[in-house]
């Protein structure tokens, strides 16, 4: 059961993680950067044989349901914060 909101909006918000974070769960890498290799091809793949205009609409998706899955109001405003900075 979900708590009230007022609860949920007193919680502590978490740091923006900007550490190196890929894992698969039960799976052992040989080295600390192979997950992010595999998502990057897992990423290019997805795009592969698509329009510029398909890609545009798959990438404003998974920022999409990706941020759902972050849910934390704070953690995403840091990251839109540093994605802003970076353009």
């Amino acid at each position: 059961m979900n708590a009230p909101l007022s609860q949920r909006e007193a919680a502590p918000a978490a740091a923006l993680n900007l550490a190196p974070n890929f894992h698969e769960a039960g799976r052992r890498y040989f080295r600390d950067f192979t997950p992010g290799d595999d998502f990057y091809e897992a990423l290019i793949e997805t795009h592969r044989e698509l329009s510029d205009e398909q890609s545009e609409r798959v990438n404003a998706r998974l920022i999409l349901l990706l941020a759902n899955h972050v849910g934390d109001l704070a953690v995403l405003r840091e990251a839109l914060r540093l994605a802003r900075a970076a353009a």
